[in-house]
């Protein structure tokens, strides 16, 4: 089964960087279409950001783009997103998901909450102006 645990959250002051980490206790995290997704107080999960099964394709929502990365290193079962120049809009709790392939090419990515199967429990990032 998989089991996601984010690390990295925490308090920053606006344009700060913090680095996320989100690691799979499972054996399976290469099969799986990751993403990052957030919620902000009083406001709906949103989309971050996907990266496909074999790292090679990303894909980011336009308030993130040019300011997040997202990365994956499939040998140690881990998901990253290095968040610079961060914003007090960024303030959420961070969320981690896998998404179970449904395409044999690893090239895809997932933006909506529906395709991903399993999601961490989640990590505050707070960014203060």
């Amino acid at each position: 089964q998989v089991q996601l645990v984010e690390s990295g959250g925490g308090l920053v002051q606006a344009g700060g960087s913090l680095r996320l980490s989100c690691t799979d206790s499972g054996r399976t995290f290469s099969s799986y279409v990751m993403g990052w997704f957030r919620q902000a107080p009083g406001k709906e999960r949103e989309f971050v950001t996907s990266i496909s099964r074999n790292g090679g394709t990303t894909y980011y929502a336009d308030s993130v783009k040019g300011r997040f990365t997202i990365s994956r290193d499939n040998a140690k079962n881990t998901l990253y997103l290095q968040m610079n120049s961060l914003k007090p809009e960024d303030t959420a709790v961070y969320y981690c998901a896998a998404g179970p392939y449904r395409y044999y090419s690893g090239s895809y990515v997932y933006t909506k909450s529906t395709e991903y199967a399993y999601w961490g429990q989640g990590t505050q990032v707070t960014v203060s102006s």
